[in-house]
């Protein structure tokens, strides 16, 4: 009998990892030294947050995304909870929203100002104060806006609405109660009408959230799960943890039953906990571990074998702790397909990692970018609560395609620019992007209707208006997004003699125009002599 490979045809078989340059890594950075197993980093296209240290409470970073390089050991923190921060999570439809949860039993929200941080940020939008012991786990909804789950030691799921004016919310529209130990992982499926949890108690559950109610419960002794994560449209889960002989292992299930895997999968015998990440956009798995340098990636088929293993990304470094980029922020004239940011306690450093797919063409890889989830929100709050359910708003990452802003611009400019200033995004939103009806856009006008300006005149006020919010745009005479300040001693003393060239060409022009006064102060009083002759 013969032997047949079998070749599998994918685009994606050699993607592999390419680490930043030691220039565009953030060092200096004081990573927090807890031991709980959670990311402790969230990263979205214009921020990168991380859990430090902090005496006397919990605090966290909040660095812009260009700011690479050394931080300032005095840089500004994050700080309000009155206990470690144990998790924090990027609103996923506005750019400028953060909620944190910390051992004091509270999870806060924060508005991030646009403008860069001066000070220390104590002051959080809202409160939520419901669990009765830490609260270890928060989550966005993925599709209804204003919506977030909260898990705590008091072995209860929360769910939130800060759709109020309340600052102070003491009581969730919702608890879930069906959980028997600490909830240790939470996923949504892509529409957000399924909660899967996994428990302390060995136990998987798919919950309706909205009902409080377990659809499925997975008790499968051969199998102790530490984080479970949806895949995508597929209608199947991917859990990590540890096998009876403790070796690490990955197990996948079916939505439908979960009382067998479909697979399992033994990677080796350390004891960090693997933290699954999955692109639903490219049918992609990657496994991180946490105390390892490795990144594996896998590709999910509906057929078997359902997980096909491609390679690893190798590291010397290992990652305490992990972010990802959201799709809408990669580089995809690099053919850029995933982001990794990798927390390394040891060196004080965070570390981009991009997977990428090598391509000889400059061009736009259509096939590798298919639509992805934008930053819309396809529910209000009361609409998802009342029962309705709808998949993500998808956008293009074409470059120069319609995009949708995370956050709309004001009505008007405040006629006193100190404290406020302009969205870091080059994007900006257009009339179909605006979640204003006609009538709520006349009152944040204030009452009164746009004029209609002649066509000729339209690009030269656009024209204005961009360069005078690109102006509040700058924080000591450097634009924070696009020009951060110099990270070597060469490029400091580069800009110490750009800036001394300016002050004598400066102090020229006010010499002359001094002299100048002087010889119209001489001509007036010439007038004035020959007028009184007179």
């Amino acid at each position: 009998m013969s032997w047949h490979p079998q070749y599998r045809s994918s685009k994606f078989r050699h993607v592999f990892g390419k680490a930043a340059s030691k220039e565009n890594c953030y060092d200096s950075v004081p990573i927090t030294r807890s031991v709980h197993d959670n990311h402790f980093c969230a990263v979205n296209p214009h921020f990168i947050a991380v859990v430090t240290e902090c005496a006397g409470g919990g605090a966290f970073l909040v660095i812009p995304l260009h700011q690479t390089g050394k931080l300032d050991p005095h840089y500004p923190k994050v700080c309000g909870h009155r206990g470690n921060v144990l998790d924090i999570k990027w609103n996923p439809f506005n750019d400028f929203q953060i909620a944190s949860c910390s051992e004091d039993a509270t999870i806060k929200i924060w508005d991030i100002p646009k403008q860069l941080l001066t000070r220390n940020l104590t002051t959080y939008s809202k409160e939520l104060v419901g669990h009765a012991r830490r609260v270890g786990l928060v989550e966005w909804h993925p599709t209804a806006a204003s919506i977030l789950f909260s898990s705590g030691y008091d072995y209860k799921v929360m769910i939130w609405n800060l759709d109020t004016k309340e600052p102070v919310i003491m009581s969730p529209v919702k608890t879930i109660a069906c959980h028997q130990d600490v909830i240790l992982s939470m996923s949504f499926n892509t529409n957000g009408s399924l909660l899967a949890t996994a428990c302390k108690d060995r136990k998987i559950r798919i919950i309706d959230p909205r009902l409080g109610t377990v659809r499925q419960e997975a008790s499968y002794k051969g199998h102790r799960a530490n984080k479970v994560l949806f895949l995508g449209s597929m209608k199947k889960l991917l859990s990590t943890g540890t096998s009876r002989w403790n070796n690490r292992q990955m197990a996948l299930w079916s939505q439908e039953d979960l009382s067998v895997p479909l697979t399992e999968e033994d990677l080796d015998g350390s004891s960090g906990v693997l933290f699954p990440f999955y692109d639903p956009d490219t049918n992609m798995l990657y496994v991180v571990g946490k105390g390892d340098g490795n990144i594996r990636y896998y590709e999910v088929s509906a057929d078997k074998p359902h997980l096909n293993y491609l390679t690893e990304y190798r590291s010397y470094n290992p990652q305490k702790g992990i972010g990802v980029m959201p799709k809408r922020g990669l580089d995809v004239s690099s053919c850029e397909i995933f982001r990794f940011y990798k927390l390394i306690t040891t060196k004080s450093l965070i570390e981009p990692v991009s997977m990428i797919v090598p391509r000889r063409s400059e061009s736009y890889q259509e096939d590798i970018y298919p639509p992805t989830a934008g930053a819309q929100p396809s529910l209000s709050a009361q609409e998802w609560l009342s029962g309705m359910d709808r998949d993500p708003v998808l956008m293009s990452l074409r470059p120069g395609s319609q995009l949708v802003s995370p956050q709309p611009l004001p009505p008007e400019r405040p006629l006193s620019t100190s404290g406020a200033s302009a969205s870091s995004s080059p994007l900006r939103p257009t009339a179909s992007s605006s979640p204003l009806g006609p009538t709520a856009k006349l009152a944040a006008d204030g009452g009164r209707r746009p004029c209609s300006l002649p066509e000729g005149k339209v690009t030269s006020w656009t024209t204005e208006r961009q360069q005078e919010e690109k102006k509040s745009w700058l924080t000591n005479g450097f634009d924070v997004f696009e020009c951060p300040p110099p990270k070597t001693e060469n490029e400091l003393l580069q800009m110490f003699y750009r800036q001394q060239e300016e002050i004598r060409r400066l102090r020229e022009l006010v010499t002359q125009r001094e002299v100048q006064a002087k010889q119209l102060e001489l001509e007036i009083k010439n007038l004035q002599m020959s007028l009184g002759q007179f």
